[in-house]
């Protein structure tokens, strides 16, 4: 039987869900590699590309006759990458249900070819056996999900964006009031995010420890670091293409996840808890 799951790119944070259904996992970096390693043991493709390097990628597996699924989960908005995998023949892609789309937080979305999907379907509620508990998904879930697309579809994303834009701005502008404090924006899939960082040292205050402070408060803010639950230490154990020395820690702030005001009380939160560990220092 087919098993081995060719991972694009190497390895990814989710790569348990290919072991724990039965995958074997065969990394490839590039694209000469991805061609050697399809085998007759190949059961599909698994990646996160995008661009040129996700067509040309398509083309090897297409004349191989093995199936590519691709990892969007974050890619929309924009709305336009919705539909741009089945445009260019992608054979399976998902996108999560929630991040972005803003729909059930356990809710996701596999599109593609109709023989694959029903495969698919074969591990999911009402059949018993295998994975299939686990892949339960209820009604209200699917409908509120189905509901999160359609509002998509109507969203006004460049207005969107400007709102995004000026929270992420207003943030920046208060917590650098507090000398030794930087920010940085940078642009994620569904929006902007800021970075904020500080000479931990000289604050002596860590990112971990700010975090902590944050999440203790009222009302408790929770914010992006290094040491994030979803990011599993070794889960890219023995992957040789990982840098040893990964990015420094630092405080992230996600757009797309804030509601009109709130962040003036991140901002305000955030000055107090720098201002106070640098006058204590």
């Amino acid at each position: 039987m087919k098993n081995e799951v060719i991972m694009l790119g190497g390895r990814s944070l989710f790569d348990s869900a290919i072991r724990g259904a039965g995958g074997k996992l065969v990394l490839a970096y590039t694209q000469d590699e991805l061609e050697r390693a399809i085998t007759e043991k190949t059961a599909m493709v698994y990646t996160m590309a995008e661009g040129e390097w996700l067509e040309k990628a398509l083309s090897i597996t297409k004349k191989a006759k093995v199936p590519m699924m691709l990892d969007w989960a974050d890619r929309v908005p924009p709305m336009e990458n919705f539909y741009l995998p089945g445009k260019m023949g992608v054979d399976l892609y998902t996108f999560s249900g929630g991040k972005g789309l803003c729909g059930p937080q356990c809710t996701g979305l596999l599109l593609g070819r109709k023989d694959l999907i029903e495969a698919a379907l074969a591990n999911s509620s009402p059949w018993e056996g295998a994975v299939c508990r686990p892949m339960k998904v209820g009604k209200e879930e699917i409908m509120g999900l189905l509901a999160a697309v359609e509002a998509w579809t109507k969203m006004n994303l460049q207005g969107l964006d400007r709102q995004w834009d000026k929270q992420i701005r207003r943030i920046a502008q208060v917590v650098e009031t507090v000398p030794g404090v930087t920010t940085e924006t940078r642009m994620a899939y569904a929006g902007p995010s800021l970075i904020v960082r500080w000479d931990e040292a000289a604050f002596k205050l860590t990112v971990a420890e700010c975090a902590k402070k944050l999440l203790d408060g009222e009302p408790p803010i929770e914010v992006a670091t290094q040491r994030n639950p979803s990011a599993v230490p070794g889960a890219r154990e023995g992957d040789p293409k990982v840098p040893e020395s990964p990015e420094p820690d630092r405080i992230q702030i996600i757009s797309v996840t804030l509601q009109p005001g709130e962040e003036l009380f991140i901002a305000r939160r955030l000055r107090e808890v720098l201002r106070e560990a640098r006058k204590a220092a």
